[in-house]
């Protein structure tokens, strides 16, 4: 229950949080951030660290000035191709044998949603999962167990990271220093969320509705 409290609170005030971390290590932010996006991508027990909404937030403080937009997009989608590479490799390493349900946060389920996704979408997967959580962690891990040839994967993997830090780091500095978006800056963090997992929620019930009109 700590630890839930500790992540929505994480969430909803990113920017008091992230504010903190800048003042107090300055420049070594750059190397947080990194190791965050690293392991949100590339370690499939953290799908549930911060994602799109860190990348609105840190590039909200480059719009401040607090940080700088062009170190951001390279060390950050740098860390989310590097991680999904990693993860490439764990899921051709493992495979199907980690999901025996022994670990919490490998759940079958979440191996089958992404088997759904890579049969509607292909390769394209692997670009369009940088925008939905979950899906996102575990897209390279089914990539590397066997559903996409590595040279097509490193293709997509880097027009897939290049594209969603750009994408979410850009917007912030656009848009999250404006007046009205930083009063309100929790509830622009839930509506970036919100968004985000829209895709996911709507997979969800498509497949529980052909689930239900087989049975």
């Amino acid at each position: 229950m700590d630890l839930l409290t500790g992540l929505i609170d994480l969430f909803l005030h990113l920017d008091q949080h992230l504010g903190e971390v800048i003042a107090q290590y300055g420049t070594w932010t750059y190397l947080i951030l990194f190791v965050i996006v690293f392991c949100e991508t590339g370690l499939v027990v953290t799908p549930f660290l911060p994602g799109d909404s860190l990348l609105f937030a840190a590039g909200t403080f480059a719009g401040m000035g607090a940080l700088e937009a062009g170190w951001l997009f390279l060390l950050l989608a740098s860390a989310a191709i590097l991680g999904d590479t990693v993860n490439y490799w764990v899921g051709a390493a493992i495979g199907p044998r980690a999901f025996t349900g022994h670990y919490r946060f490998l759940k079958k389920e979440y191996l089958d949603r992404t088997h759904r996704f890579y049969e509607k979408h292909g390769g394209k997967t692997i670009v369009l999962a940088r925008f939905i959580p979950i899906i996102r962690t575990f897209a390279p891990f089914v990539a590397g167990i066997g559903a996409m040839h590595y040279g097509r994967f490193v293709a997509y993997n880097v027009i897939g990271g290049g594209a969603w830090v750009a994408s979410f780091v850009f917007l912030g500095y656009f848009f999250g220093t404006i007046p009205l978006v930083q009063r309100h800056f929790s509830l622009a963090v839930l509506a970036i969320v919100f968004i985000s997992v829209l895709p996911l929620a709507y997979e969800v019930v498509r497949a529980r509705r052909e689930q239900a009109e087989t049975s």
